[in-house]
């Protein structure tokens, strides 16, 4: 046969050799030699635009820093601090059990939240920072400000709004049930007046409890989204940290005046619950304080230890509420000018 159809083997195009050429070029490596400096590439990436609903979480978290300086200003001109200095325990011991007490709420919900969503460590400044929000401004203002944090992370959750509102209900529930208890077990001591509270108004709180854990109960079925079994484990969760709390507010009175026995503060951090858990009751501190009097016999002391307590907790708030609301503004400056 003929080989005339067939190209010879060493002929190629031009357009070959520059297929060929092309090829070579593309697949070539450039090869430093040692100690030559390797230039350093940077790729222009357009930045990331923030959505509106990010803005406007970081224009009310600034809004909220600046309310909770403002209230710092208005708490500090109230507070006499030669006065809390004189009575603070210069013990070392008391700082520690101090810490854990102030910490034992924040960190119990951190558990709860880490539980439902696994947030990182830095979720426990967003639940301190919701704790001072509630005592230094308003009731509840604390959980939209935890609700705008946990929505900024949606790889975290979600839909928190229903999460944190099953958390709140129950942390109600709970103390509304450990104060049933508690006004059954003590209700000798309420009855022959040691309280100083009249019986219309140990009945009326006790009908506001009851109804209040009433209605929860009865609307369960919708006031709830998350599982039965997630909300047995918050509940168990709550009851832990009210005995926290009972524990070691006894542990932090036996540091101040060890002479008392811890099973009497035991008692009295019970009965302290108690008075602060019960609606339509007045001058609550006053009635704790005589209350411990009545039991104790010791005036003077037992006076300066209520005293300093009852100014202790405003001066941590203050403390905790301008640090975390300087950072807060910072921060919120700093994503402005990014």
């Amino acid at each position: 046969m003929s080989d005339q159809g067939m190209p010879p083997h060493s002929a190629s195009s031009p357009s070959d050799n520059r297929t060929g050429s092309m090829d070579s070029d593309a697949m070539a490596t450039t090869v430093f030699a040692p100690g030559e400096p390797i230039p350093d590439l940077q790729l222009a990436l357009p930045k990331p635009r923030k959505s509106t609903a990010a803005k406007l979480g970081e224009l009310f978290s600034a809004m909220i820093s600046i309310a909770m300086l403002a209230a710092v200003v208005l708490e500090v001109r109230h507070l006499q601090f030669h006065d809390i200095f004189q009575l603070i325990p210069r013990k070392p011991l008391f700082w520690m059990v101090f810490v854990a007490y102030y910490m034992v709420g924040p960190a119990s919900e951190w558990v709860i939240y880490r539980y439902l969503w696994r947030i990182p460590v830095s979720g426990l400044a967003a639940l301190l920072r919701k704790l001072v929000s509630n005592e230094l401004l308003l009731g509840y203002l604390g959980e939209v400000q935890f609700y705008a944090w946990a929505r900024g992370r949606l790889n975290m959750v979600a839909a928190p709004f229903g999460a944190i509102k099953d958390v709140t209900i129950l942390s109600a529930l709970t103390g509304n049930i450990v104060t049933l208890v508690m006004l059954a077990g003590a209700w000798r001591l309420i009855s022959s007046g040691a309280f100083g509270m009249e019986g219309r108004t140990t009945f009326l709180s006790l009908g506001v409890v009851l109804f209040t854990s009433f209605i929860i109960l009865l609307f369960r079925q919708k006031l709830f989204t998350l599982p039965r079994r997630q909300l047995w484990i918050i509940t168990a969760i709550h009851f832990a940290r009210t005995l926290g709390f009972i524990g070691l507010s006894a542990l932090l009175w036996h540091v101040v005046l060890p002479e008392v026995g811890i099973d009497l503060w035991l008692v009295l951090a019970t009965l302290r619950m108690l008075v602060s858990r019960l609606p339509l009751v007045p001058n609550k501190d006053v009635i704790f304080a005589g209350l411990a009097v009545f039991i104790l016999g010791r005036d003077t002391q037992v006076q300066n230890l209520m005293a300093m307590m009852a100014m202790l907790l405003p001066v941590s708030h203050i403390v905790v509420g301008t640090i975390f609301a300087t950072l807060d503004l910072f921060a919120s400056r700093e994503g402005a000018d990014a």
